[in-house]
């Protein structure tokens, strides 16, 4: 049976790709950063599906020494919960916005959003590869900023930007164990990303609903869907490549 590690897993977009995974048939490990009981909520939504699921701390912005002890944590998981010693697939989610012009964006600030969604992602995958299983699959999300851009969003574009060169040498380094490696970059989502920016302030949504072919800005479980998708075996031949889920924004 497939297992698949989420990072970020407790709420937005790796809650709707957790439950489209359990839906599929797939045991689902996520990981969160401070909120447990959100976790707990989602390991409680994957279960009612009939899978099987856990929640592990886990700051990805951290520096990768702790991610040794990590693994060590998910092996002993894997092989109590699960009765496994290996995960299939491994979705790189986990990650915080940052809105603030180039003039105004300091040190700090680009620091952390490189630390978690670029150095982050990098060197967990590298601690978990031993345990990946061969012909499994690994996710890096991306966002649709890394294409168009929205003023104010640079330093978490760049980020992003790095993460889809990042996929490309992975998977071409990987695919000798036949461990396809891709991109999703979604669109604008209603989430609470970025304290709900989107979601919440309907001047902003309507603006970007006016600058996508389908005319409104996505849904949650719209990204869990491809998630789900890209991982599976349908899409076995995808590997190397971006895909962007934004429902056709700033064509």
């Amino acid at each position: 049976m497939a297992i698949a590690l989420i990072t970020g897993g407790s709420r937005g977009l790796g809650r709707a790709g957790a439950l489209a995974l359990a839906e599929k048939g797939v045991d689902v490990v996520i990981t969160y950063n401070t909120n447990k009981a959100a976790a707990v909520e989602v390991v409680k939504e994957i279960q009612s599906y009939g899978r099987k699921a856990c929640a592990l701390p886990l700051n990805t912005a951290v520096s990768h020494y702790s991610f040794p002890e990590f693994l060590v944590t998910l092996k002993e998981v894997l092989n109590s919960q699960f009765g496994k010693q290996a995960i299939t697939y491994l979705v790189n989610n986990a990650g915080i916005g940052l809105n603030a012009s180039f003039t105004a964006t300091s040190i700090k600030q680009f620091d952390t959003l490189f630390d978690m969604h670029v150095k982050g992602p990098y060197f967990l995958t590298q601690t978990l590869l031993p345990i990946i299983e061969d012909g499994g699959a690994i996710l890096n999300i991306s966002s649709g900023l890394a294409r168009f851009c929205f003023p104010g969003n640079s330093a978490y574009g760049m980020a992003k930007g790095a993460v889809e060169v990042m996929t490309r040498y992975l998977a071409a380094e990987l695919g000798n164990r036949n461990i396809r490696v891709n991109t999703l970059a979604p669109g604008a989502v209603e989430t609470d990303f970025g304290g709900g920016y989107i979601r919440d302030n309907c001047e902003v949504n309507n603006a970007i609903a006016s600058q996508t072919a389908l005319g409104r800005v996505g849904k949650p479980e719209d990204i869990g869907g491809v998630m789900a998708a890209l991982l599976s075996d349908d899409c076995y031949w995808v590997n190397g490549q971006r895909i962007e889920a934004s429902g056709g924004m700033k064509l």
